[in-house]
């Protein structure tokens, strides 16, 4: 009963702590009632998750978005030293407790559908799509399509991004009918892919997440040296894998906790019914998933394989 409640509790500070990130990223309501995008001064800002910049509430940039944009220019210092300084403090806790379109495809998921998952093989290859997205289409095809004028095509934006479709493009749609009149092919396939990620989200925990979200490619390179860590007490483990059956990104918690896949939602660490998992930040080595193992084996106890 213990375990339960304490897994109530953490899932409840996830889902506020994600819709309050929600309304304070896209707190402009009179955008949404009057269709249009607001402009002040904070739009200058980036915040440190995937929100459209076009979304009639975002009260600030896209860090996606703005790094497409200054290439044209020279380095995006100031995007590339901002998305630094978070992943070295949060890793993908980010993606966790803060991610607008995060939030969207766990309220997805809860929807009562048989769900599943792709066989080991095609998955753990699959997530190397997310490093190509964020490689080809957020850095080098819009730092080579700069024109003289020196502004790129944002590749990512304009022919992936399903956040961009779902925050900007539907609700300004919905408000403006000259817009309405000028829908050609582009968002036609934006639109397919929006409702392809949406569709998957009902039977597949975050795919968007797993396989081609460049914010999460990125963020997931700071996982293991991050200031906020998850750790494994091997003293404590049973080896029951009961934080790895509840993990929506399917870590193999035992081995290496702080994965790059690692979106540190707390469920694996309000499902071990020992205790053996604690997080939060710490200057200190990460244990991971070999250190763990050495632990364990010098006190004669054998990690499940």
């Amino acid at each position: 009963m213990h375990g339960m409640h304490r897994h109530r509790v953490k899932r409840s500070f996830q889902r506020r702590s994600q819709i309050l990130a929600a309304v304070l990223f896209n707190g402009y309501l009179l955008g949404f009632q009057k269709g249009r995008i607001f402009t002040g001064a904070s739009k200058a800002v980036c915040v440190p998750v995937l929100n459209c910049y076009s979304c009639p509430g975002a009260l600030g940039a896209c860090p996606v978005g703005s790094l497409q944009s200054a290439l044209g220019s020279g380095f995006p210092f100031y995007t590339v030293g901002l998305l630094m300084v978070f992943g070295i403090l949060l890793g993908r806790l980010v993606c966790g407790l803060l991610c607008p379109f995060g939030l969207v495809q766990d309220l997805l998921h809860k929807i009562p559908l048989p769900k599943w998952k792709l066989p080991e093989k095609p998955d753990r290859a699959a997530r190397y799509l997310k490093y190509a997205v964020l490689l080809l289409l957020v850095l080098l095809l819009p730092a080579l399509s700069a024109g003289e004028n020196g502004v790129p095509v944002p590749w990512f934006c304009k022919y992936l991004c399903p956040a961009g479709t779902l925050e900007g493009g539907l609700p300004l749609l919905l408000t403006n009918p000259f817009l309405r009149q000028a829908v050609g092919l582009l968002f036609s396939w934006k639109a397919l892919v929006l409702a392809a990620i949406l569709a998957a989200s009902m039977v597949i925990h975050r795919p968007f997440c797993k396989y081609l979200c460049p914010l999460g490619a990125f963020y997931g390179l700071f996982n293991r040296i991050s200031f906020y860590q998850m750790n494994l007490e091997p003293a404590s483990c049973t080896g029951c894998k009961s934080c790895e059956r509840v993990c929506p990104m399917n870590v193999r918690i035992t081995q290496t906790i702080n994965s790059p896949e690692c979106i540190r939602c707390g469920k694996c660490k309000a499902a071990c019914p020992a205790g053996a998992i604690t997080s939060g930040f710490s200057l200190g080595k990460a244990r991971s998933g070999a250190h763990s193992g050495q632990a364990a084996e010098a006190q004669g106890k054998e990690l499940p394989k």
